[in-house]
């Protein structure tokens, strides 16, 4: 067990939908939650040392990423591989230079091969070719896995990794042009009902499966293999079940009231066919996830409607 009530937590990334969360979570373990503002460039590695021999935090859950979908992966690649790569560097090597009791790395789970098996365990990984529409950021994860792990061999570092899923939630980037599938589909099914538009667009075939975690149980299994876990292997975090684009297209389209007709366009990138981990590993620990799909979309529609979809842009929409 590692005790986090007492201790300074920093949270690399706190601003993103998964640093929030993170915060939230903490807030019920009674430490003190650190966080360094946009002036402290974690790509930099002077400011990052400065900032940690200043604050001398004694854990540290490194959440901070460049992130976007098939199309920002495809279209900033270099972006992609070199903003991961230094991020996690500079967090890792700085949390090792002042003495970081515990520290978590955030990766993903495009981590895996392309064709990997189904379900998804932790000992695939380098077991095969990557998906090509991501392998940049998957590269840059996957070097912050054996970061973790070579520092815990040459330094005795209590430094360990946690695989998300594809996540959701309050914070999600809503943009069309470099979020993920979930929120992308409820843009465009939001936008849509409110022009009384008679059909949205999905990319691909409809046909791949994907698997969904709330950003909030991220949260809690993350803080739960912060106290119970130190290990060298990473530990997948999903949901357990997986659906096709297609469904969930539906299930959005029926949460948000859009009752028009769902379109692929199969001339757009279908991705790794399906995706989806196998959680035994953290189940045996005796954690699982709390929201389900359904309820998880319904919650991040209502702060989507209270926090994105504002007024003036509902109106122009109109």
């Amino acid at each position: 067990m590692f005790e986090l009530a007492g201790k300074r937590v920093y949270v690399a990334g706190h601003g993103g939908m998964v640093g929030s969360a993170i915060i939230r979570r903490l807030e019920r373990e009674n430490c003190e939650v650190l966080t360094s503002d946009r002036s402290t460039d974690l790509r930099e590695q002077a400011a990052v040392r400065a900032w940690f021999n200043d604050n001398q935090p004694d854990a540290v859950i490194l959440a901070a990423a460049k992130v976007g979908g098939i199309l920002a992966n495809d279209s900033f690649p270099a972006q992609f591989l070199y903003d991961n790569l230094m991020i996690e560097a500079n967090v890792i090597e700085a949390a090792r230079q002042t003495a970081v009791e515990k520290l978590l790395f955030l990766g993903s789970s495009c981590i895996y091969p392309k064709l990997a098996e189904q379900p998804i365990r932790e000992s695939a990984l380098l077991t095969g070719p990557l998906e090509p529409t991501n392998e940049w950021y998957a590269i840059a994860k996957i070097a912050g896995i054996k970061l973790c792990q070579s520092y815990r061999r040459e330094y005795g570092s209590d430094f360990i990794c946690a695989m998300p899923t594809n996540l959701y939630g309050p914070g999600d980037n809503f943009d069309l042009t470099s979020s993920h599938v979930l929120p992308a589909l409820m843009r465009k099914a939001h936008e849509a009902k409110l022009a009384e538009a008679e059909s949205i667009e999905i990319w691909g075939s409809g046909t791949p499966r994907r698997e969904f975690l709330h950003v909030d149980d991220l949260a809690d299994g993350c803080v739960f293999l912060f106290k119970n876990y130190s290990g060298e292997e990473h530990v997948n975090l999903g949901s357990g079940s997986d659906i096709t684009i297609a469904e969930l297209a539906e299930i959005v389209c029926e949460v948000v009231g859009f009752e028009g007709k769902v379109t692929a366009d199969a001339g757009k990138p279908d991705g790794t066919p399906r995706k989806l981990m196998s959680g035994d590993k953290i189940a045996a620990m005796g954690w699982k996830p709390a929201i389900t799909l359904r309820d998880g979309i319904a919650a991040t529609y209502d702060y989507f409607r209270a926090n994105v979809a504002t007024e003036a842009n509902e109106t122009g929409a109109k």
